[in-house]
């Protein structure tokens, strides 16, 4: 939905999280260097030397992604996989804390070209932001006032509440939460169960069971526990699994969602106890 600020939300993550923010609007008419950058020759050097392009930041935000031809959101695909780029056949690092924030408008409008499943297997969620409600919707219309402009972020009071550095600790703090062998085996349990359902056509990758596994570490920490319960994979799996699955034809028709698939699956799935 445009206009729900799907944009603010981003710079603000990257504000509280001390890292720098970069936005690329998607077009037709981009082209891979206009994201990664281009090689120029300098006079002085008599050499080439790269300028940069929007990726090379902390949190990218690929607004409007699937405007942008397939060509274009290739390139994309080495950076959210191995954080970094190749230009002209020299490979440059991105950051550590190196993520893509991406929105999309719906497959059916006009000017739209749907992602590859190679590039929506690199997503880690995939979050649905509706509408507010009537109350919220009054009170942002309120503090907006007779502004003609977005306020800044520091007008809305934002700051950074933890350091780069933490952040990589906190990283790296979350790897050591425990993930017992039982939960390993449900998490791939769920993963496979997607492969031979009936009303799925292509199930989910074994990224995909790594990235639910990584998911859930991160979900137990923010519970103040250092293991994993089978509630932390539940809670995750839909936003997780929604767009790495492709409903078999006669799915679509019967008018299936792949939330109401993966609840279906969770619901079959034995949880261990």
């Amino acid at each position: 939905m445009p206009g729900t600020a799907k944009t603010l939300l981003a710079q603000s993550f990257a504000a509280s999280l001390s890292l720098k923010f970069g936005r690329v609007q998607f077009t037709p008419d981009m082209m891979p260097g206009d994201l990664l950058g281009t090689n120029l020759f300098n006079f002085q050097t008599s050499s080439f030397s790269l300028t940069q392009g929007p990726i090379f930041t902390d949190i990218l935000l690929a607004d409007e992604i699937n405007r942008t031809p397939p060509k274009t959101q290739a390139a994309l695909l080495q950076a959210m996989n191995e954080r970094n780029v190749t230009v002209d056949g020299v490979t440059y690092t991105l950051g550590d804390a190196f993520m893509v924030v991406a929105t999309q408008n719906p497959i059916e409008q006009q000017g739209t070209y749907p992602l590859p499943e190679a590039q929506l297997d690199r997503f880690l969620f995939k979050v649905l932001l509706g509408y507010p409600s009537k109350e919220e919707e009054c009170e942002i219309v309120s503090r907006h006032g007779t502004r003609a402009a977005m306020p800044t972020l520091a007008e809305f009071g934002l700051a950074p509440v933890v350091s780069r550095e933490h952040l990589l600790e906190a990283r790296a703090m979350v790897a050591e939460i425990r993930l017992g062998d039982p939960l390993v085996g449900y998490i791939v349990d769920i993963i496979r169960n997607t492969r031979n359902h009936p009303s799925i056509e292509t199930g989910a990758s074994t990224r995909a069971a790594n990235m639910l596994a990584s998911a859930s570490r991160a979900q137990a920490a923010t519970q103040g526990r250092d293991f994993v319960i089978p509630d932390d994979i539940k809670f995750l799996a839909v936003p997780l699994l929604r767009h790495r699955l492709v409903l078999a034809p006669n799915a679509e028709i019967d008018g299936l969602t792949s939330d109401a698939v993966v609840i279906e699956i969770l619901d079959q799935t034995a949880a261990p106890r």
